[in-house]
């Protein structure tokens, strides 16, 4: 059914809901708000930026920097709509150098919040500022401060309540402003970075001039041992970074961080360049993790594809993906053997295949494997067990003959061979029993394990503290940036590493994966259960496997798919073999 026609007339909108319009393009959330006034003090040449939050920063923000200030002359212009120290009144825009427009940012800043900008020169003995609320000027005033400047942002969205009613909880927009932070200073870590949080220090990120020593800060120490150098010329331009390699990679892209002339961006493309030089080193579903800074001429780039300038487009960009997708390629297959890693996790490129078990080692109970003789290959499906009878009463059993590349096993049937995956078996397992149980358990750790998390990462395990325990993780904080694991999820006598935390807090603080069923409960219950199960490259005995066999043919139902869809056993019938080594006539 088609709409209704509009028979209104047009009419001009106020100023004041112009503004309102125009404000949130910039202003989406407290994270752009802290972005932007960020920025500022970055391109006003600050070497110390200092954010304070109240309530997540929907309260309050602060930012404060050591730059070179605002003239007292000037304050009025800096939050007046187009009007900034950035750009020349003629242009061009094609080719700014700077991060944002100061005076573009303010001002869209100050129309929906109650706002105070004070500045101070250093060529001035005091400081002075201005009010304005919901984008309207409220007065002058004189401060005492040291040189730099202070913008300080009160009742977000105060005049816009529709817009405020959709943010998130104050913890949740206080990780997304942690995590805006890292992308900055991943960006400029020559520039030291504070976040407090009602009154107490949350994260803290260092100036140095080592991009490695930046990339650990913000995505762990890890990267340190297992990273390794990207550099080279590019067109128009070059790229210098540290990538992670395969071993430290995350099941989603956010672990890469881009900066092009050190504005920090998002940039699909070059996302899957650099996925496309570890095509054959990374599963699918798994993602390089690491800091890149590329520098380019300015005619090369369009920043103005987004009001935010977080997204960036590049002229003849097939060309310049295909260097950076070399120079990675260069720097990945460079990168020298790392032996300490290697002994305990097994190699880095991937894991030898385990001698084969001797075939009389049984499972205790196995899954029902169909048998169908259709054109693919077959997903194990069945009723479900008769809880009056053993699992494996009335079903053939596996008789497990080894493991591929410690994750997938090679069993034998009566009818066929099964490829089961264990990672996904012992998922599925955790989280029926999670979603049931409500937790994990837990064992405890004879000598605590100390991790040291990221900005983001340390805010997950103050707003996610439930979750985090029902996991089966125990953590107290152990200095500014360490926590102490002191336990971990336990099930069937198997227990996950520590470092598993990891990623169940990156996952955590994005609500979950949301590949899963819909519903926060089942998202959480899925992103745990993935972190605390038997993970690719744990080995395990024929019996544990057979152990979470047995539990996993005792569920209400036949599930043969882990909670994000990914098969758990594959068959391949007799009747196939025999099809493909033309014995069709046997």
């Amino acid at each position: 059914m088609s709409a209704r026609p509009d028979s209104r007339p047009i009419r001009r909108l106020s100023p004041e809901t112009i503004e309102r319009i125009a404000a949130g393009e910039v202003v989406e959330r407290p994270a752009s708000v802290v972005k932007e006034l960020v920025e500022n003090a970055i391109d006003a040449g600050a070497t110390i930026v200092t954010v304070r939050l109240e309530g997540g920063g929907l309260d309050r923000i602060e930012v404060e920097d050591d730059g070179v200030g605002i003239p007292p002359e000037e304050l009025e212009l800096a939050v007046e709509r187009h009007a900034t120290s950035k750009l020349e009144p003629e242009g061009p825009i094609a080719s700014i150098g700077t991060l944002g427009f100061r005076g573009e940012a303010l001002a869209a800043i100050a129309s929906v919040s109650r706002f105070r900008l004070t500045s101070r020169r250093p060529d001035r003995d005091a400081g002075e500022g201005i009010s304005l609320v919901g984008g309207a000027p409220a007065g002058r005033f004189a401060a005492p401060r040291a040189p730099g400047t202070t913008a300080e942002v009160v009742d977000l969205f105060f005049n816009t309540p529709a817009r405020r009613k959709f943010l998130k909880s104050a913890a949740a927009e206080q990780i997304e402003v942690v995590r805006t932070l890292e992308r900055l200073y991943a960006a400029h870590p020559i520039v030291t970075l504070r976040v407090e949080s009602d009154g107490r220090e949350i994260a803290s990120y260092p100036a140095t001039t080592r991009l490695d020593d930046a990339a650990a800060h913000v995505l762990g120490p890890g990267l340190l041992r297992e990273g390794f150098s990207v550099s080279g010329t590019v067109p128009g331009g070059s790229v210098r970074g540290v990538l992670g390699r395969p071993a430290t990679a995350s099941a989603s892209s956010a672990g890469l961080l881009v900066a092009v002339n050190g504005r920090p961006v998002i940039s699909r493309a070059i996302a899957q360049s650099v996925r496309a030089a570890f095509a054959d080193y990374l599963p699918r579903s798994r993602f390089p993790v690491g800091v890149l800074h590329l520098e380019l001429d300015h005619e090369r780039i369009d920043v103005n594809v987004h009001p935010t300038k977080r997204e960036i487009r590049f002229a003849r960009e097939r060309e310049l993906l295909d260097a950076l997708r070399v120079r990675v390629r260069e720097g990945l297959l460079g990168a020298p053997p790392v032996a300490e890693i290697a002994a305990e996790r097994g190699p880095i490129w991937g894991h030898p295949v385990r001698p084969f078990e001797p075939a009389s080692a049984r499972a205790t109970a196995a899954p029902s494997l169909s048998s169908g003789a259709q054109s693919r290959l077959d997903v194990g499906a069945a009723a479900p067990a008769s809880r009056e009878q053993p699992p494996s009463a009335g079903r053939p059993k596996l008789r497990l003959l080894g493991c591929v590349g410690a994750l997938y096993w090679v069993a034998e049937s009566d009818d066929g061979i099964a490829l089961i995956d264990q990672h996904a078996a012992s998922e599925r397992v955790l989280y029926e029993a999670i979603l049931r149980d409500g937790a994990l358990a837990r064992q405890e750790l004879v000598s605590p394990v100390p991790l040291r998390l990221s900005g983001a990462q340390r805010e997950t395990v103050r707003a996610e503290a439930e979750a985090v325990s029902a996991a089966g993780f125990d953590v107290e904080p152990f200095g500014p940036e360490t926590y102490l694991v002191r336990s971990v999820p336990s099930f069937r006598g198997s227990r996950a590493r520590p470092e598993a935390l990891l990623g169940l807090l990156d996952e955590l603080s994005e609500g979950g994966r949301t590949t899963a069923i819909d519903g926060l409960r089942e998202r959480r219950a899925a992103t745990i259960a993935c972190h605390a199960a038997i993970r690719a490259g744990d080995t395990i005995e024929p019996e544990e496997l057979g152990k979470v066999l047995d539990a996993l043919d005792r569920l209400p139902d036949a599930r043969y798919s882990c909670p994000h869809g990914r098969p758990i056993v594959l068959l391949f019938p007799r009747s196939r073999l025999d099809r493909w080594f033309l014995r069709t006539g046997a």
